[in-house]
This record gives structure tokens, sequence and C-alpha cells, in this order.
């Protein structure tokens, strides 16, 4: 009978370790897409991968029980209908640790070494900023085409789509004298940690973009939640009139912030 047992636990093992590839596919997916698109219901997730929500609440499950996930409920402005609303689903620290660890090792080792061969000191911070626009132009030429199309919407707006496009998860809220260019992801936040010269050249590349100064108010890099960037609606555009505030609860791009 002992034999039988064994037998059966072996066999069940043996299933487990066939199904279980497959199962941590779809879970790596599923944390990966919320990586790149930042915070996301089930039923985004479901929509974006093509599975059911069923399957994507199983693996929700998964990473909450392993901490590599967190939940919070998903803000809504203006009316909202009956019922709870939807809980949304972002990346703890250690679910971005997964994910980046190795990587941000290899660049950070790789930046290190080009400030150390370019002199070190002002030498070196110099030829990191220099790394760190060459690396944001490529994208910029490709910001500047979107921001170039007629659609009706901001270039504030346009901005964030195409960094929404990018995985960035951007939103835009107005705020009095301007908007607030939100980004609820950052791809590169843990090196931008220890290389601020990245959050700078962006920076420069959104005052560019966008033809204005532009303030950067919080970054992720720094330990904020979301990087926000203030930009100041041109004095040609304000109403000599208009004394009341603009709504600062209603975001105007891309996915509601949480």
């Amino acid at each position: 009978m002992r034999e039988r047992e064994e037998g059966s636990e072996a066999v069940v093992e043996a299933t487990a370790s066939v199904a279980m590839p497959s199962a941590i596919s779809s879970r790596e997916r599923v944390a990966r897409s919320i990586l790149d698109h930042g915070p996301s219901s089930a039923a985004d997730l479901a929509e974006r991968l093509g599975l059911t929500q069923a399957a994507v609440r199983r693996h929700l499950d998964s990473l909450l029980a392993a901490g590599l996930v967190t939940a919070r409920e998903q803000k809504v402005y203006g009316h909202r209908g009956r019922g709870r609303p939807a809980k949304v689903f972002l990346l703890t620290d250690s679910g971005r640790d997964a994910f980046y660890q190795a990587y941000d090792q290899l660049a950070a080792d790789a930046l290190r070494f080009l400030a150390e061969a370019a002199g070190g000191g002002d030498a070196g911070r110099d030829a990191l900023a220099a790394f760190a626009r060459a690396r944001l132009a490529r994208d910029a030429d490709r910001y500047r085409e979107a921001l170039g199309e007629g659609d009706g919407l901001t270039p504030t707006e346009k901005l964030a789509g195409v960094l929404s496009a990018d995985g960035y998860a951007a939103t835009v809220r107005r705020a009095p004298l301007g908007e607030q260019l939100c980004q609820h992801h950052c791809p590169v936040a843990h090196i931008a940690e220890q290389f601020p010269q990245f959050c700078e050249a962006e920076t420069e590349v959104f005052s560019q973009l966008l033809g204005t100064h532009v303030q950067r108010l919080a970054t992720i890099a720094h330990g904020d939640g979301v990087c926000t960037t203030f930009v100041p609606t041109p004095a040609h555009t304000l109403s000599a009139t208009d004394t009341s505030s603009p709504d600062t609860s209603s975001p105007v791009s891309g996915r509601n912030p949480v």
C-alpha cells in the first residue's frame, strides 16, 4: 500500500513539473504586463494578454501571496456608479527587483566604467549626461512626430500618449496655470536612483519637445510614487477674465492614476 502511495505521489509530482512551466510563464506575463503598463485591473490584464479573467485572478493571487504585487482600489473621477470600485494591481519593490536586479547591475557597472574611463569627477558626470541625452534623442525624434499630429489634444496630452505606448503609464492632470504630466511607471527607475543624469536628461527633452520650461516635481527614482512634471500654460493662452481654478482631479490622457 505504501509503495502505491509513493508511486502516486511521484506521478503527482511529475504531472506538476510538466504543468508548472506553462503556469510560471503565464504568471510572468501577468507581472511583466503590470511592469510595462503600470497599475492594471484584472480586466485590463485579461484583454491585454488574451487570458480569461479567472486565469488572471489566479495568477494575481499567487503574485499577491508572494509579495510581488499589491492591490489598490482604482480611483474614479466624476460620477461613480453603484458597487465597489475595481481593484488595480501594481508591482511591489520586490516585484520590480525580480525583473531588474540582473540587468540593473550590468547597466550600473557599465555606466560606472564609462564615468571612470572619462576621468571621473565632473568629466565622468558629463560623460554620463551625454550618454543619457544621446539615449533619449532617438525617442525624442519619434515623440516630436507625434506632437505634430493635429488631433485636438494639447502637446502635453500627446506626449503622455506616446510615453504610455512606451510603457510609462503616463497621464495628464490639469493644474493651476498649467498641466501636470504624471508617469506612473519608469523602466529605468533603479538606474536613475544611482545616476540622476537620466532624470535630468528626460526633463530637458520634455522642455525641448513642449517648447517651454518645465519643472520636475517628483520622481520614482527619488522614492516618490509617480514622476510628476509641471508644464506651464503659455501666458497668451490664459484668459485675463477667467479667475476660476482649473479642475485638478480629472486625468485627460492615459489611465487613471492610483
